[in-house]
């Protein structure tokens, strides 16, 4: 099986779906099918949209001080 570019276990989620649209508080979507709909609900009519989807930020990095890289 080809390995899609996001994975192939995406959860449908209204959130990330092409029919739906955030609402202006951001509590919820607006479905085009459905009408108002939670944010991590999902129908039969999903269809993912890759561009809706928000990277998970960066892990930061720890900080080191340069006496653990000296060799006294």
């Amino acid at each position: 099986m080809k390995q899609k570019i996001y994975g192939n276990r995406i959860e449908p989620a209204c959130d990330v779906c092409q029919m739906g649209k955030r609402s202006a508080d951001g509590q919820a979507v607006l479905c085009a099918k459905k009408g108002i709909m939670p944010l991590y609900h999902s129908c039969r009519k999903f269809i993912y949209d890759p561009l809706k989807r928000e990277p998970t930020p960066n892990q930061q990095l720890p900080a080191y001080s340069p006496e653990e890289f000296s060799l006294d």
